[in-house]
């Protein structure tokens, strides 16, 4: 299994990304006034800006453009969530809150298994029949 996380250097307070083993991204404490000791939420998903030109919804996908309820091989997810304590541990996540402005342009499903640990699948085509 591949190794995933950001981890916050114990000594200097700096974070590291960790992807398949490899650090692959760097913050220096001073980048962060807020989050030096701790956060109090975590975020992930995907976003897309809609202006609502000429009264339509925008065409913008969001993630692979297909629907949570289309699952794996279609749908974008995020999978085995977790959060680092003050002693560098991963923890699972609790209390998750899924939000989907727009369900018929793009939305999200939630889950959980011994595989995958807490996952979400997101995501959607943006404007359709069903999202003009």
């Amino acid at each position: 299994m591949l190794k995933n996380h950001c981890e916050q250097d114990p000594k200097h307070g700096h974070w590291w990304l960790e992807y398949g083993g490899l650090l692959v991204g760097y913050w220096p404490a001073n980048m962060f006034s807020h989050l030096r000791s701790h956060a109090s939420m975590v975020q992930f998903g995907g976003e897309i800006v809609n202006a609502r030109s000429k009264g339509y919804h925008t065409d913008t996908q969001m993630g692979s453009g297909h629907f949570a309820e289309e699952g794996f091989k279609k749908a974008a997810y995020f999978r085995n969530l977790q959060v680092i304590d003050w002693d560098n541990n991963l923890l699972p996540l609790a209390n998750i809150q899924h939000l989907a402005d727009h369900s018929n342009c793009y939305n999200i499903k939630q889950g959980n298994n011994n595989v995958w640990g807490t996952y979400f699948y997101y995501g959607g085509p943006g404007r359709n029949v069903k999202c003009p």
